[in-house]
């Protein structure tokens, strides 16, 4: 708000990042990109609601209604990439398919900046020949390890794409190991008032934090029931002042279950406001 104000005054454009006046001018460690889990198995893709459905809605409308952060789950089936969750035969969208819609995403909103966290069961080679295959490899983000760029000057250079990997890492250098940058918190829980923001991943000395914010049900399974009372205003907002209050700093990957049930884009919105 304060850069905002400022600019304001002095008569200087303010720009929207992420949807965000002024956001453009923070750091990426100081932003929170709303996420989903298993973002690509969504019920409209034909994913099924209580077996291995997370969201409702596909990737495309998912970041057309806010979502910045994509959990994608890639394997090989037939000689192809695909995302699934669970075994490949119950459901799976194409994984050039989602990276087209991604693109046309970045292309129709210049100023939007998109973190993706794979879990990978492919070759980074692969990965990469499918971010080449639809030219989204000339918009993606490397970082050097150093102090993290403004939204600004990535929307600047149009590299508005950070790819993370759970399991590999470079070459390209782009493919980042997600462990070497970000840590997370545990994920698999069935009682909102068991969540805290202990570690489950990576180094808590990593600049990224990443909330993981879902309720499965006891056998382990998506509980879309249960998204409302996860997604909720007050109960988003005691968790992110928990995780300040035990860790000392603000998450920056705020990812749920059925986005579209309840409020973590307003929620993000608010942590975003400057």
């Amino acid at each position: 708000m304060l850069l905002w104000l400022g600019a304001c005054l002095a008569g200087e454009p303010v720009r929207s990042c992420n949807g965000a006046l002024g956001l453009c001018e923070a750091a990426v460690d100081e932003v929170m990109f709303p996420g989903t889990h298993n973002s690509a198995a969504a019920e409209a893709d034909g994913f099924v609601r209580g077996v291995n459905a997370n969201q409702s809605v596909g990737v495309a409308l998912q970041l057309d209604l806010g979502v910045r952060a994509l959990l994608l789950d890639v394997y090989e089936a037939d000689g192809a990439r695909v995302l699934c969750h669970g075994p490949c035969a119950l459901g799976s969208v194409p994984h050039l398919d989602v990276l087209a819609d991604i693109d046309a995403f970045l292309t129709r909103r210049p100023t939007e900046v998109v973190w993706i966290v794979y879990q990978d069961a492919v070759a980074p080679a692969a990965i990469a020949d499918d971010f080449a295959a639809i030219g989204l490899d000339g918009r993606v983000y490397t970082h050097d390890g150093g102090a993290w760029p403004t939204l600004g000057a990535l929307v600047d250079a149009d590299t508005r794409l950070i790819v993370t990997l759970e399991q590999g890492g470079p070459p390209p250098e782009w493919l980042h190991h997600v462990w070497d940058l970000v840590w997370d918190t545990p994920y698999t829980w069935t009682e909102r008032d068991a969540m805290d923001c202990s570690l489950n991943r990576g180094d808590p000395a990593n600049p990224i934090l990443q909330v993981n914010h879902w309720l499965s049900t006891g056998a382990g399974l998506p509980d879309p029931d249960a998204a409302g009372e996860a997604n909720d205003a007050t109960a988003l907002r005691a968790r992110l002042d928990d995780c300040v209050a035990e860790v000392g700093r603000a998450p920056n990957l705020l990812v749920v279950d059925y986005f579209d049930v309840g409020d973590v884009i307003v929620v993000a919105a608010e942590r975003n406001a400057r």
